[in-house]
């Protein structure tokens, strides 16, 4: 079981959408395997929903990686669309609005941000305007 969100496209040019949709999420062919049409269950009975999945093989996935080698990784990525850092506080903040928290999700956030703070040189708890 997965708990998420679920975003209804606007009535119009639904194609149209989910082209931005795809150019936003999909960096090139080999992503497109990532999408699929899942069942999802609602509130309003179960729906078809685009969704965007990391398998367990491939590249880009970090299965059996632990969380501070992701972390790494995470702290210097940056792609078209902005930093992994970024993306994960986002999707990490977004969660918690709809009251999902997801522990790991969480760690994960803790440690990216204490990796940052050591590239540039400051401990955890200091403030990012500090000039120690």
């Amino acid at each position: 079981r997965c708990d998420g969100v679920i975003y209804r496209l606007p009535e119009g040019e639904k194609p149209l959408q989910i082209e931005k949709l795809l150019r936003r999420e999909i960096d090139d062919h080999e992503s497109v395997g990532s999408v699929r049409w899942l069942p999802v269950r609602t509130a309003q009975g179960t729906l078809s929903a685009l969704g965007f999945w990391v398998g367990v093989t491939g590249r880009g996935t970090s299965l059996n990686q632990p969380l501070e080698n992701v972390a790494r990784v995470l702290a210097r990525a940056c792609g078209h669309v902005g930093s992994g850092a970024e993306y994960l506080y986002n999707t990490v903040s977004h969660l918690e609005e709809f009251g999902i928290r997801d522990r790991n999700l969480w760690r994960l956030q803790e440690l990216v941000a204490d990796e940052i703070r050591s590239i540039h040189g400051r401990t955890p708890g200091m403030g990012l305007l500090s000039t120690q």
